[in-house]
């Protein structure tokens, strides 16, 4: 049976092209050993669950390890209660413990724990026999329960969680787990707080006793390059490995499903090769590909007004929003992996999410009613000839119609909202056809590069507002060396100007190499 990408459940060794596991496992292991308790938090589809089914077979030799899932073995009926969920937990349980090779005390204990599921077992009965079977196994006994998310809105978690913490502490005098690890999108302080939203609950967690894992569950290009060699092995394309998995990792970030569903689209699709276009056309794909992942961030978004507020300062504002762990909508945003901590900053987790939040933003009804849209849809054919996108004309065309439409409108209306516009204009432009993100490394309050890729050609445009000769000549220079790392030699520059004897317009200045095409508004 021939190996596949896989972007759906975990994934298995023997069926499944993957990155190579080891290192995280043993990190996680030394934890275990360790006798910690542990919180495993990572957005949709980031592989936690296969990394727990990795990490159990891992643990085998030195542990009796059960791997619980709350969504599937564990019915929503079973949460009503206190004596619904801890005869529902033990029976689990037992049959996880009779699937292993154990010893005869441990089977008798399992015994025990049956014959008292009844109407009045609650929690303390479940920890008291729990921890019978901890004393007579010949192993540490470690528990990993996943998607603990399916207990969020019940009371009866937050006891049981509080029954863990009790165990923990008294494990010197009372035999207990060795080690608990919790997994899931949201961290336990988060569940308590949709459970009991005062205040009093907001800092008092029952379970303060884990340690969050620290381990970088992302695929970094070495990650790519190992599966992708995998693969190569295989169907021999003669693909440069590191220079397709640097390309992936730098559309992704590492983000686990984006990188293997970029993978699956050229591996299935006849029309796509192991090159630098091929990665483009599984990118132009992906970005109008209806994923789970994509529903589930767009429900947040709806769900948290704070988190889309964010999103919208840091794309549309393009303002630097430092990064506040201890702030609920900062939490939030990284929790379901919208953005990341990145030197100080709160900055969107990948170009692939950018992209996407973006056209969420700009594809309101209200937006694609507004003239600049229409402008840019209408004229749409009037920008590409041969197949070229001709961006001079693009950029000539929206000064005109910036200053047509927008013209009157008042400084500050303008200074937060010129970028957004531009990208207004473009995207019916290139709908379709090309794409487009924005280049992280060089945001700041006045100055966003948009990476603009239509049919296989790129357009670094700098978007700025406007602060003197000396600061715009200052610009034209960086974004000169800038053009270096996409190895091209025109780029583009859009300026605001706020200055009342302003003079808009476009030219083209040369700066050795480097062309540079600049329009002001």
């Amino acid at each position: 049976m021939q190996k596949v990408f896989n972007v759906t459940g975990n994934c298995t060794p023997g069926q499944h092209y993957m990155v190579d596991l080891a290192s995280r496992l043993d990190a996680i292991k030394n934890m275990v050993d360790a006798g910690k308790y542990i919180t495993v938090n990572r957005a949709r589809q980031y592989g936690k669950t296969t990394t727990l089914i990795a990490l159990e077979q891992y643990l085998a030799d030195e542990y009796y390890v059960l791997n619980m899932d709350f969504q599937s073995d564990m019915s929503s009926y079973q949460f009503k209660d206190e004596n619904s969920f801890s005869c529902a937990f033990a029976k689990s349980f037992i049959f996880l413990m009779k699937n292993m090779k154990i010893t005869s005390d441990i089977k008798n204990e399992l015994t025990e724990l049956k014959k008292e599921l009844n109407n009045n077992f609650v929690l303390v009965d479940l920890f008291m026999k729990l921890s019978d079977i901890c004393r007579v196994a010949d192993k540490p006994v470690v528990l990993i329960i996943d998607e603990v998310d399916s207990a969020s809105n019940n009371q009866v978690f937050l006891d049981f969680l509080a029954q863990l913490r009790g165990s923990y502490l008294r494990r010197n005098k009372f035999p207990a787990f060795h080690s608990v690890i919790l997994a899931g999108v949201y961290d336990i302080r988060n569940l308590q707080i949709k459970i009991r939203p005062d205040t009093e609950h907001k800092h008092n967690s029952p379970w303060n006793i884990a340690n969050a894992l620290e381990v970088d569950m992302s695929f970094c290009p070495d990650d790519i390059e190992g599966m992708l060699s995998e693969y190569e092995s295989d169907y021999h394309t003669g693909m440069d490995i590191k220079l397709i998995s640097q390309m992936i990792y730098d559309y992704t970030a590492g983000y686990p499903v984006l990188v293997s569903q970029i993978c699956k689209f050229i591996d299935e699709d006849t029309e796509m090769k192991w090159n630098k276009n091929g990665v483009k056309s599984a990118v132009k794909k992906l970005l109008i590909y209806q994923s789970p992942l994509f529903e589930s961030l767009a429900n947040k978004l709806e769900q948290y007004p704070e988190l889309r507020q964010q999103l919208v300062q840091i794309l549309e504002r393009g303002k630097k929003i430092p990064y506040r762990p201890d702030d609920e909508a900062t939490k939030q945003t990284v929790m379901f992996g919208f953005a990341k901590e990145q030197n100080g900053d709160l900055v969107i987790a990948n170009r692939i999410f950018e992209t996407r939040f973006y056209d969420m933003l700009l594809t309101t009804p209200q937006i694609q009613n507004s003239p600049l849209y229409i402008a840019g849809e209408r004229q749409k054919p009037e920008f590409v000839l041969h197949n070229r996108l001709n961006m001079e004309l693009v950029l000539e065309k929206f000064v005109q119609y910036f200053n047509d439409i927008y013209g009157d409108k008042t400084e500050r209306f303008i200074e937060d909202d010129g970028r957004k516009l531009f990208l207004i204009y473009l995207r019916p432009i290139i709908n379709g056809v090309g794409n487009y993100y924005i280049e992280a490394q060089t945001r700041d309050l006045t100055r966003t590069d948009v990476i603009v890729d239509y049919l296989g050609e790129q357009f670094v445009i700098e978007m700025k507002i406007w602060h003197g000769k000396e600061y715009n000549e200052r610009g034209e220079r960086q974004l000169a060396e800038y053009l270096d790392y996409y190895h091209i030699n025109k780029g583009y520059m859009l300026s605001f100007n706020f200055n009342k004897n302003k003079q808009s317009g476009t030219h083209t200045i040369q700066l050795g190499e480097k062309t540079i095409f600049e329009a002001i508004v």
